[in-house]
């Protein structure tokens, strides 16, 4: 059994790691030179809901990538606006650990391999099209590309390209494989109803800092610095793909987080204005390059699925990540991706397909962002665990809690417990 994966982020690797533990030969194709996409300038895991939905992939079987970033977290539990117990992964060291994972496990990785079409007969996809023409066979296929690029994308929508970690000027732009088979993508859009969001954070290059800023970040985690009155800028914050963080502490002060680099918590912030700060008279952004302008554009590109991850009016496509739902954050696309892997094979052996319960907050986000893309003011709302509206919604209905214990006991009690560690071929 041959399972294909179309993008190389959080979501794609584990789609290829629960598909090649149900026994499938999977191949995995990435058009960069990196696997983790987004994940290479994110850093956050574990804040808010995140801890439940971690300690729940654990149970259910699907752990690795939960524990290779607790394992190069720089930081543990520590609390910033409006977010609390996070923990930080190294964003200089993940991309190789994951990587080394991966191909420990025997999956198959072809990096610089852009897919640009599909082949298909009526309903169903035969092989993809690479960008030097030739043909990919297989017997079902997963979509994670995202939802970011190509440029033009950043350019109509955004301030201009950005040159972010997605580099789609060196790379080529990211293609949509549902819309070539045929299957009109789904957008989401801002509170004014222009597409799309602007990615919720940038980088700033540590040793352009201050000694004291620096010395604060690597014991504390966290740094909050007063904006000046005349450079606050509220209207900023409904830009923002990240929802958890468009509350008021975002735009009234600079707050950083230690994840390798420093983590500014801003979509963009204009560099001659970052540099009369008190400690940051020298700092220099690393991604994206145009930090003082603007960030990438996200949400342009989102398959119609069922909550399984199957792609609506496709036999065997499934999806993940971005690419099946509004959803933010690296927890989110595990999530999404494992679900979608471990479906992948079992519907190339017939059998039923695995809908994770709304009783466990995993199942419920999948089901409930699913139902909210088919509204247009579902389509304005961004849905991740850590905050904004799914995170109150984890509260109001019982899901959100940090006892591990009793995740566990609800995965067994659902007879979940390591579904996703069984082999089935």
């Amino acid at each position: 059994m041959k399972v294909v994966i179309i993008g190389g982020g959080w979501s794609g690797v584990s789609a290829a790691i629960t598909a090649s533990k149900a026994g499938a030969e999977v191949h995995l194709y990435e058009k960069t030179d990196l696997l983790l996409g987004l994940g290479n300038v994110g850093g956050i895991m574990r804040n808010n809901g995140r801890f439940t939905a971690a300690e729940e992939l654990k149970a259910l079987g699907a752990g690795e990538l939960i524990d290779i970033c607790d394992n190069l977290s720089r930081h543990k539990n520590i609390d910033f606006p409006g977010h609390k117990h996070a923990w930080l992964y190294d964003v200089n060291k993940i991309e190789p650990a994951v990587r080394n994972k991966i191909i420990d496990m025997g999956i198959n990785i072809h990096f610089k391999t852009r897919v640009i079409d599909v082949k298909k007969k009526e309903d169903t996809i035969e092989s993809i099209i690479l960008s030097d023409g030739s043909e990919v066979s297989g017997d079902v296929f997963i979509e994670t590309t995202g939802s970011t690029g190509p440029m033009g994308n950043c350019l109509k929508y955004g301030n201009g390209c950005s040159m972010c970690i997605l580099r789609c000027p060196s790379f080529g732009p990211r293609v949509s494989i549902s819309a070539r088979a045929g299957i009109e993508d789904l957008q989401g859009m801002r509170s004014d109803e222009n597409p799309g969001a602007m990615s919720g954070s940038c980088k700033i290059l540590k040793e352009t800092l201050s000694k004291d800023i620096v010395e604060e970040l690597d014991e504390k985690g966290v740094v909050v610095i007063e904006i000046p009155k005349e450079d606050i800028n509220m209207d900023k914050l409904k830009s923002k793909v990240c929802q958890q963080y468009a509350l008021k502490e975002f735009a009234e002060n600079i707050i950083l987080l230690d994840t390798g680099h420093a983590k500014l918590m801003t979509t963009y912030y204009p560099l001659e204005k970052l540099r009369k700060i008190k400690g940051l008279e020298e700092a220099r952004y690393c991604d994206p390059y145009s930090g003082g302008i603007g960030n990438s554009i996200r949400y342009l590109s989102v398959a119609p699925r069922y909550d399984d991850m199957k792609v609506k009016g496709l036999d065997n496509l499934f999806c993940a990540g971005e690419k099946g739902g509004l959803f933010v954050g690296h927890t989110e696309a595990i999530c999404t991706g494992a679900l979608a892997g471990y479906n992948a094979v079992r519907f190339v052996l017939g059998m039923p397909l695995l809908i994770l319960p709304r009783s466990i907050a995993i199942g419920d986000i999948i089901s409930y962002a699913n139902y909210k893309m088919s509204t247009k003011e579902g389509r304005k709302n961004r849905y991740t665990f850590a905050g904004s509206e799914y995170f109150k919604r984890m509260q109001d209905v019982g899901l959100y809690t940090t006892d591990v214990d009793k995740i566990v006991k609800n995965i067994k009690k659902l007879n979940l417990y390591n579904i996703f560690n069984e082999k089935i071929v």
